[in-house]
């Protein structure tokens, strides 16, 4: 009984153990406590932040500024869902009292989508603590460059604490963005898969003068990542940054099914516990769309059947089938292009079914916004053939990369 035991004892610490990874870097707000906030001394704080920003003990950046004694917190900025965590996707934040701290909290995303000067009136400098997701479309580095501007306008310095891109340092993808479909889901002349951490994007916005005006910009640097990092592999411990990124390999599928998300077409797993891991409709013939799928011999992808019933959003409470994405090698899977060779094969399958003829035409928009233009879809709508989009969505990603490694503070 003893020797049983035992034995069940080393299998629970093995277990506990297998989750409880050792912490293999140091984020931007480590390295800040390192400094005893020397960048911050003197200074009347701006931060914006949300449940993402963290230190390694899990302890809220609010809290930790709040409580340094050299530090003089005096205001907190608001993104989507607020900075505590308490607004659902899409719902505009209002001015609120920080119930904790007691420090006024200002909407930046409500009314206005940019600190105003009268938010930012007895402000020093103004702090960025969010965990990106590595994709033009998440409105977290809108937020970012909408506020650098403002600092800039207002004479205010402006410091990022530094995070890892999930999607790593080293993959790029998609066009960039028009003129006229800048908006809050592609704020900025990027790639959709960018490969760069926030605090390196801040440096490339600032040096590339993708803003109106040039801040003053100071970026507390993470030490130990690595651009080849998967976010698992950095020991730390992965906060929702949005309902439907709960995991960080919901951050990686996030540019695989996003786009074709918007239009409310098929299912793309929101709504069921794989969200933008799979596609599916009710019309969908599970085996015939993965053997199409396959037989494209994507690299580094695989395309299992499936057969779910949503809980919300598209399709629920109904039979659908489809495909479940599986990434099989990650260095060679290019994201972006998956969502558009799936409706490349809907439409050989079900030529009845071609997305452009059937999708909510009210939703067109969006889908362009996040796309970074109506090429994307006016060109593919003629035939139902990526070939006809591939070269302009990636011709802009070597001139890219040779711009932004400039602005790489990580190997």
């Amino acid at each position: 009984m003893k020797k049983i035991s035992i034995i069940l004892f080393v299998l629970c610490f093995l277990s506990v153990t297998a989750f409880a990874q050792k912490i293999k870097i140091k984020t931007g707000i480590e390295i800040l406590k390192e400094q005893n906030f020397k960048v911050l001394e003197g200074k009347r704080v701006g931060l914006i932040t949300n449940p993402t920003g963290v230190d390694n003990k899990m302890r809220s950046t609010i809290d930790i500024l709040s409580e340094a004694p050299n530090v003089k917190l005096v205001a907190l900025f608001a993104p989507e869902h607020g900075v505590r965590g308490d607004a659902h996707a899409g719902d505009h934040v209002d001015n609120v009292t920080d119930p904790k701290t007691g420090i006024p909290v200002y909407s930046i995303y409500g009314k206005t989508r940019i600190p105003t000067p009268e938010m930012l009136k007895d402000i020093d400098v103004l702090v960025y603590d969010i965990q990106d997701i590595g994709c033009r479309s998440f409105t977290y580095i809108s937020t970012m460059g909408l506020a650098m501007q403002a600092a800039a306008e207002n004479n205010i310095e402006f410091i990022v604490l530094d995070r890892p891109n999930p999607l790593g340092g080293l993959k790029v993808e998609g066009g960039l963005v028009d003129d006229k479909f800048i908006s809050f889901v592609s704020q900025f002349k990027i790639p959709y898969v960018y490969g760069l951490t926030c605090g390196e994007l801040a440096l490339l916005l600032n040096g590339e003068k993708m803003l109106k005006q040039q801040c003053k910009l100071h970026i507390v640097k993470m030490k130990g990542w690595k651009r080849k990092m998967s976010y698992e592999q950095t020991g730390l411990q992965w906060i929702p940054s949005s309902p439907h990124i709960p995991q960080p390999i919901s951050a990686v599928f996030y540019p695989v099914s996003g786009i074709l998300g918007e239009l409310g077409y098929m299912s793309i797993g929101v709504g069921y516990t794989i969200p933008f891991q799979m596609f599916a409709a009710e019309w969908i013939n599970a085996e015939d769309l993965a053997n199409n799928m396959n037989r494209l011999n994507l690299p580094g992808i695989h395309f299992r059947p499936l057969h779910i019933r949503p809980f919300y959003s598209v399709g629920q409470g109904q039979q659908l089938q489809g495909v479940q994405v599986h990434i099989m090698d990650y260095e060679k899977a290019k994201l972006s292009e998956i969502q558009f060779y799936l409706m490349q094969e809907i439409a050989k399958l079900y030529p009845d079914k071609a997305v452009f003829d059937n999708a909510n035409d009210k939703r067109f928009r969006m889908f362009d916004q996040v796309s970074g233009s109506d090429f994307v879809r006016l060109t593919f709508a003629k035939s139902n053939n990526f070939d006809d989009i591939k070269d302009f969505w990636y011709k802009e990603v070597e001139p890219f990369k040779k711009t932004s490694k400039k602005y790489y503070l990580y190997k």
